[in-house]
């Protein structure tokens, strides 16, 4: 078992016993009054305690499932600069890059003052493998998918990875789908085809189907990243490894922008530009990716992914005040088909 699933099992606890502590001194009252008055009031203190740290946690998954929304908005406002999406791209993993790879410096110093025995030999084949299917096709997929359709529909379609998580794992690893999961992954479909039928293209192009098509090889792409990290990530750490797949996916879209693009060409843009592909990068980027993976270590992943389901809700709403996307209440019954079996489907896959 993680430290972190350790940790949430702790805090539950806490959480309880001063609850059970409260009923028993209850019962003890008659013959131990001043005692109970005392271990009442350590209870509730502990439990205040505990309220407060899961409050927190809770806030801090919530933040950064909504800076993690905003990453379509920016992609967004910044296309209308005549930027197109690998250039855009780039600007977002080369501004994100330095954090990442501080990270790993921080991570060996980290192993190097405290002593740690060293770890096995880094597999750097599979990671590199992983790298470029999780971050640099599934982002490429992403954007250029934005081109098509707003940014509303996209996040519905992206939110839809654990479905696919579930599928693949049924089909690679033999897991079996459960009746209610079959059911939630129906519901889910059914809601992001209702969100496509009363979608829209969000005033930039009209190839709904292309847009929709490339987002969903995204999720796919994604969703594989996931399966195949399963293993690794328990032995090296979560960042990093997320900091060397990052790493990998970087030099992927250098490599790209190089064989595609002229180099001149990505000093060329508006300032604008480069302040998007800076808070991108930040704000939508390295911030959430360190909330979220806190938030998960305190309060464990079920109630993160339960959490995270205000992403979508969050995108149609930046989406209406920033991009004037128009949504109708035929798609926020969509949308809220897709929240709910994703959730469903995530809580069950995390009992599994």
């Amino acid at each position: 078992m993680s430290s972190g699933n350790r940790s949430t099992e702790k805090s539950a606890s806490d959480t309880a016993k001063p609850t059970l502590n409260g009923l028993s001194d209850s019962a003890l009252a008659v013959v131990a009054a001043q005692s109970d008055t005392t271990a009442a009031t350590s209870g509730e203190t502990k439990r205040a305690f505990s309220m407060r740290q899961v409050a927190m946690a809770s806030g801090i998954v919530f933040t950064g499932a909504v800076l993690f929304s905003t990453k379509a908005i920016l992609v967004k406002l910044a296309m209308p600069y005549g930027i197109e999406p690998v250039p855009l791209l780039l600007l977002r993993m080369v501004f994100a890059m330095p954090f990442y790879a501080a990270v790993l410096v921080w991570l060996s110093v980290k192993e190097r003052d405290q002593h740690i025995p060293g770890r096995e030999p880094t597999p750097w084949i599979r990671i590199s493998v992983l790298g470029v299917v999780g971050y640099y096709l599934a982002s490429f997929f992403d954007f250029y998918g934005l081109k098509f359709i707003s940014a509303s529909l996209e996040r519905v379609i992206l939110y839809s990875y654990p479905t696919i998580v579930l599928l693949i794992s049924a089909v690679f690893a033999r897991k079996r789908i459960t009746v209610h999961q079959a059911i939630a992954v129906v519901i889910c479909y059914v809601g992001i085809f209702v969100a496509i039928r009363f979608g829209g293209s969000g005033g930039v192009a009209t190839n709904v189907p292309l847009g929709v098509f490339l987002v969903f090889l995204s999720a796919v792409t994604y969703a594989i990243y996931l399966v195949g990290s399963g293993e690794l990530i328990p032995k090296m750490g979560v960042w990093r490894f997320t900091s060397i797949a990052m790493l990998v996916s970087t030099a992927c879209v250098v490599v790209h922008f190089a064989l595609t693009e002229t180099v001149t060409d990505l000093w060329s843009y508006p300032p604008e530009v480069y302040w998007l592909g800076f808070a991108m990068a930040i704000f939508a980027t390295v911030v959430p990716s360190f909330l979220i993976s806190e938030g998960i270590k305190r309060i464990g992943a079920t109630n993160a992914a339960v959490i995270g389901g205000v992403g979508p809700v969050s995108t149609i709403v930046l989406a209406s005040i920033f991009l004037g996307e128009s949504f109708t209440t035929a798609q926020l019954l969509g949308t809220l088909c897709v929240i709910v079996g994703v959730i469903y489907i995530s809580i069950n896959m995390k009992r599994d």
